[in-house]
């Protein structure tokens, strides 16, 4: 008879991830008998043994798990002693307690792609070839626990050799989920836009190699990956990347370009330590490097930008199609410009007709959406600027658990949305701009099986102040009784004390492009005393006006005005400046009256907006034709040995403070009239917003102290500003930057969720 039986109930990303497995191995090797099951909150195991092999068991299982494994949470109680022959994983359980204990889709691991690539393996050139460490979980998981009947593998029947693999405790494809092989699992095909198959799949690949022939012919191939379409072509051809600009209506965006390894990385950019550590994470996400010069890829894959979008090859089907084309390939998302991408092969045909010349798809059907996600090294910090495949459904612990579940529906532009319920928070995957039907379809779509996949049930709703987004129009039509509005900037600052588990209050630095503030009008450059609870807006900068409402931000000449007129009393000399020679006399007339009356002109005092417009002047860039272009080509233009700065003033305005950029303005001006380079002038820019920033932040702390200071909000994903801010905050003061929660607007719906929750608690 067992001296004890103790219940360990494990939670966390714990399914998927051979946690089972492990446990099973760990169990037999310490002379543990008893069970271990999957169940709807995580990973149940009862075990029986004398009290010190317990006591082992226990504290290896705590110390101790696979790589891709992330243990929240261990709990132990005592129950009563069985006579139990060994150890067995059992039938998993579903319950009404469910949370997300699955991981993140993962890149195929190293044993996995030498499978792939062996001659004499039978899993030689198989696309779909997985196991344990690797290969796709969220994207095929219709529910939970994660089993195979719960997913879209469901309908595949494991061959026998399969079916020994998955029942060896000793192979690595123990309990794999998703395991399968040419005789059992998906098959891939080459279809053309009607849907006849082109190309039959075969072990030895017949539908790649004929992808590969048309892709290095210049075609452009829609393929199926883990969640969703890409489009995909010859990323060294100006003519297939300008056809893929053409058919995508996509005008100036970066590609981002995949490519086989990190030695085929190093080839086509720069890459430092952090850079290369990101490439070559489990989550492998888009990596945004600086491209080296002349080593051919095509210039229309990022047109006049010197950073790249790589990513590394993350499935087979990935690694088989880079080997065969020899050349990295742009891998874009199956979409036209701010669609949701292509999941389905009948949607795929239907919405991509116009721009794929074929298909190269397969039978395993995509349960769950999930774009590519955006990553950067920002002040030697790894930074996810779009949260989604390989970070989605990752929980993010709170250090202040929600009282009671909350659906936060997040902001208008890059849109995440977010649930809360205990101290996990879960950002549902990258949805996008909520600009047209399409994205607010897919967006109410996201939202309901986010919501049956985590099992929670809301009773709180927030969202953002501004009443004509459409995720505030989804929040107040929802059936829950408490809605909760969140400022923006709140909301920013928030999201990042979230992340980092602060507790508040901290000098949140919140610097974006627009939010509705509480005031009526657009903030955007703000610095806030804040706690989850409230906050008291301490600094500004000077508002511009914003000639048109949105079509300034398109057309930024008319920013660039605002910021002349303001600067100069309404007489810039406009035509010394070669940015307005091209722009017509009646035209700048009709603006200029626009600015001057306030008329469709609405005041916004966010920094992305001053970015933009001295940007317009400093490149003569008359417009953008994507959201921060202007921003970014302007930040990296920057001139890193220029340590001279601009003048500005700082001043009180009612109760708070007003960075004043009218005397940066006309430093710029003196500057371009003087003939000094762009990326003399942009350092100077650069260095005077960190100064200024730096200046509000001190004065602030002379009256509360130094608390610790938050950078958050899209500015910040300008790493020349963050290096440049946290140089002249440290030491005096701990700053924060974002890491997994994104600085801009995707990161937003954390801080909503964690802000209504502590107003419901007031």
């Amino acid at each position: 008879m067992p001296d004890e039986g103790r219940r360990i109930e494990v939670r966390g990303t714990v399914q998927g991830v051979g946690f089972r497995p492990w446990v099973y191995r760990l169990a037999r090797d310490g002379g543990v008998a008893g069970r271990v099951r999957n169940d709807a909150a995580g990973v149940t195991i009862e075990a029986f043994g004398p009290t010190e092999v317990l006591d082992r068991f226990v504290a290896r299982l705590r110390a101790e798990s696979p790589p891709p494994a992330v243990l929240d949470e261990v709990r132990v109680a005592t129950i009563p002693a069985e006579t139990v022959a060994g150890f067995e994983i059992t039938t998993s359980e579903r319950g009404e307690r469910r949370r997300v204990s699955i991981p993140p889709d993962l890149a195929t691991c190293g044993a996995c792609l030498a499978e792939v690539l062996d001659p004499a393996d039978r899993r030689h050139r198989y696309p779909f070839t997985n196991c344990t460490a690797c290969g796709p979980r969220y994207t095929i998981a219709r529910d939970v626990p994660y089993d195979r009947a719960h997913t879209t593998m469901a309908g595949f029947a494991l061959c026998s050799r399969c079916f020994n693999e998955y029942g060896d405790a000793g192979d690595r494809r123990f309990h794999a989920q998703p395991n399968a092989c040419p005789d059992c699992g998906p098959r891939l095909r080459l279809v053309d836009g009607e849907g006849w198959t082109l190309a039959p799949d075969s072990a030895a690949g017949g539908a790649v190699e004929a992808a590969a022939a048309r892709l290095r012919a210049g075609a452009i191939v829609a393929v199926k990956g883990l969640g969703g379409f890409h489009l995909a072509c010859d990323a060294t051809s100006p003519g297939a990347v300008r056809l893929l600009r053409e058919r995508k209506r996509r005008d100036e965006k970066p590609f981002a370009v995949m490519v086989r390894d990190l030695a085929e990385a190093e080839r086509w950019a720069v890459l430092e330590t952090e850079e290369r550590r990101l490439l070559e994470a489990v989550e492998r996400p888009i990596v945004l490097v600086r491209r080296r010069e002349g080593e051919g890829l095509a210039d229309a894959v990022a047109p006049g930008n010197p950073l790249v979008g790589l990513l590394l090859a993350y499935t087979p089907l990935h690694h088989l199609l880079l080997a065969e084309t020899d050349r990295p390939l742009v891998m874009t998302s199956g979409n036209l410009s701010e669609e949701p991408m292509a999941a389905g092969d009948a949607e795929a045909r239907e919405r991509l007709a116009g721009i794929a010349d074929l298909f190269l798809s397969h039978d395993r059907e995509i349960e769950n959406r999930c774009d590519d996600s955006v990553a950067r090294v920002i002040a030697t910090r790894p930074t996810v600027l779009r949260r989604a495949r390989g970070y989605v459904p990752r929980a993010v612990p709170l250090v202040r658990p929600v009282r009671r579940p909350v659906l936060a529906c997040g902001a208008h532009l890059k849109n995440t949305f977010c649930f809360a319920a205990g101290d996990q928070a879960w950002l549902g995957p990258h949805v996008g701009d909520l600009d047209n039907l399409e994205a607010c379809r897919h967006y109410e779509e996201q939202i309901e099986r986010f919501q049956r996949f985590l099992g929670i049930r809301p009773e709180v709703v927030a969202h953002d102040l501004h009443p004509d987004y459409f995720s505030t129009m989804h929040a107040e039509q929802r059936p829950e009784p408490v809605k909760v509005g969140v400022q923006h900037h709140h909301a920013h600052v928030a999201s990042a004390m979230a992340e980092h588990g602060l507790e508040g209050p901290v000098l949140g630095l919140a610097w974006d492009g627009t939010g509705l503030g509480t005031d009526g009008t657009a903030w955007g450059g703000e610095l806030l005393l804040a706690t989850f609870e409230g906050f008291e807006r301490l600094a500004t900068l000077r508002p511009l006006r914003l000639a048109g409402g949105d079509e300034a931000i398109r057309q930024v000449w008319r920013l660039a005005l605002a910021a002349l007129d303001d600067a100069f009393d309404g007489a810039p000399p406009l035509e010394e400046l070669s940015l307005f020679r091209e722009v017509p006399a009646r035209e700048r007339s009709v603006v200029r009256q626009m600015i001057a009356k306030g008329v469709q002109a609405p005041l916004a005092h966010g920094a992305g907006r001053y970015f933009d417009a001295v940007g317009a002047l400093g490149l003569g860039r008359r417009r953008a034709t994507y959201e921060g272009q202007v921003a970014l080509e302007w930040n990296l233009v920057a001139d890193e040995g220029e340590a001279g700065a601009y003048p500005f003033s700082l001043q009180r305005v009612g109760e708070m403070s007003e960075i004043d950029l009218r005397p940066t303005v006309r430093g710029v001006v003196d500057d371009l009239l003087a003939g000094v380079p762009a990326p003399g002038v942009s350092a100077r820019f650069h260095n005077a917003l960190a100064e200024a920033a730096a200046a509000a932040v001190a004065e602030a702390a002379e009256r509360h102290g130094p608390l610790p200071v938050v950078l958050t909000g899209g500015c910040f994903q300008n790493e020349r500003l963050v290096v440049d801010v946290r140089r002249r905050l440290e030491p005096a003061h701990v700053v924060w930057q974002h890491g997994e929660v994104p600085p801009g607007d995707g990161g937003l719906a954390l801080g909503q969720a964690l802000v209504a929750d502590a107003v419901g608690r007031a």
